[in-house]
């Protein structure tokens, strides 16, 4: 079993973009795909305690029912934003990645390098075609 878990979309570039790097270091990941696999309230709370980060900005805006829903009103409650991610998983800002080392809401892409144990191990490119990593494993 990996020791790196990564709540995945794999229609977001940025996600399929951290997954690469995750592999580049020659480790396979565990996948949870969490628009079909959404994670339960207490595993979503433990997510977002461990980041260290405020509820909102687990939240994602661009491509779901935020705007809709008015979930820009100062009004909701953490607990109700939560509700409103387990009742919508695309809510849930992404790529979510669990390391030994920590746990990130990997965005931009790179922001996974501080939480991976292992080196890069080659070049990497994002898909847009930015160079990250150069041939001997380092950040360009």
């Amino acid at each position: 079993m990996s020791s790196i878990t990564i709540y995945h979309n794999p229609a977001c570039g940025t996600s399929r973009n951290v997954l690469g790097l995750i592999r580049n270091t020659g480790e396979e990941p565990t996948i949870i795909e969490y628009l079909k696999t959404p994670p339960d309230a207490k595993t979503l709370k433990s997510l977002i305690a461990a980041m260290g980060i405020p509820v909102r900005e687990v939240l994602r805006q661009k491509g779901t029912p935020y705007d809709e829903l008015g979930l820009s009103d100062s009004k909701w409650t953490d607990e109700q934003l939560i509700g409103f991610m387990l009742e919508h998983p695309i809510l849930i800002n992404r790529p979510i990645v669990v390391t030994p080392i920590g746990i990130r809401l990997c965005r931009p892409s790179e922001a996974v390098l501080d939480i991976l144990t292992r080196p890069q191990l080659g070049s990497f490119n994002k898909e847009d075609g930015e160079p990250l990593i150069n041939a001997e494993g380092h950040r360009v």
